[in-house]
């Protein structure tokens, strides 16, 4: 038989692959991926992996800085600041570094699947950990770059002018200002935990990003306050003297925005997609085995309802 007849041709089928996970597969992958770090690495691992999370966001912030400075229409601006601060956050998705405000969503995910290799103490434990990792890399890279690097005086400017936005809630003071606080960073951990979420949807580099980018530019533009990206920007105007000093900027922005961060993961990201779950999807993903054939068809394109 010849080689071009049709009988020794391969099917062709007539629906393309999905160029993106589905929605419901994603909180098992997330709650997956976060029992089996909980499980696997010790104290030490989790701080340096935060650490390098830490650096990421700061060096994202710098780049933030470096494209947003000198534009002076604010669309333009917010846009080139949100394509910088992405880089950072698309760096920690990459290397699977840990960031507080990532973990808010994967952890409530991990929790929700009630693992019993990773209760809710290592839960904890991993959250206070990324913090306390995300603060020290901030600081000892901003440290490092203001020792090796000079800028031009519109980048410190506009470094100036963001610190302070991040500062205004301490002109309300009281329980009113930190209120604003958390709420602000309820909102933007709700689209930072989207952004995570989406990023585990995307099947490829590209596909991964293109979310990421939007939902990071949008949090950048509005505001919000995120508590890592905050102690990223802080770190890079402290070593100049010009900064509020760390603990006003713990107590009023980075602590509160932090509290902000955790709800909005929780409440705005991981619960609601978990509420639309059909029962006996949930019953499916609380189990290992069936957890991991429904994410095996899923990525293949199938679906085994």
């Amino acid at each position: 038989m010849s080689s071009d007849s049709p009988a020794t041709q391969p099917a062709v089928s007539a629906t393309p692959p999905a160029q993106y996970v589905s929605a419901e597969y994603v909180l098992d992958a997330m709650g997956r991926a976060g029992a089996r770090r909980i499980r696997s690495l010790s104290a030490l691992q989790i701080l340096v992996l935060a650490g390098v999370g830490g650096a990421f966001i700061t060096a994202g912030a710098l780049f933030s800085l470096l494209l947003g400075a000198g534009v002076e229409a604010p669309g333009p601006q917010r846009l080139l600041e949100g394509l910088g601060f992405s880089a950072g956050f698309f760096f920690v998705i990459l290397s699977e570094a840990a960031l507080f405000t990532e973990a808010n969503v994967a952890l409530p995910a991990t929790l929700l699947r009630h693992d019993v290799d990773a209760p809710a103490r290592r839960v904890a434990r991993f959250w206070a950990l990324a913090w306390i990792g995300n603060l020290a890399g901030a600081i000892v890279t901003g440290l490092a770059i203001h020792a090796a690097q000079r800028y031009s005086p519109d980048v410190d400017a506009l470094l100036r002018e963001l610190v302070d936005k991040k500062m205004s809630y301490r002109a309300d003071g009281g329980l009113d200002g930190w209120l604003r606080l958390v709420l602000s960073g309820i909102l933007a951990n709700w689209l930072v935990g989207m952004a995570a979420f989406f990023a585990v949807m995307g099947r490829t580099l590209f596909g991964k990003y293109i979310p990421v980018f939007l939902a990071v530019t949008l949090f950048v533009a509005a505001n919000f306050q995120h508590s890592p990206a905050n102690m990223a920007y802080f770190s890079l105007i402290m070593p100049s003297g010009d900064g509020p000093g760390w603990g006003t900027a713990l107590t009023w922005n980075v602590i509160p925005a932090g509290i902000g961060n955790i709800i909005g993961g929780s409440l705005l990201v991981v619960l609601p997609f978990w509420f639309v779950l059909h029962e006996r999807e949930r019953r499916t993903l609380k189990g290992p085995a069936g957890a991991t054939r429904r994410a095996v068809g899923s990525a293949a394109g199938g679906d085994d309802r």
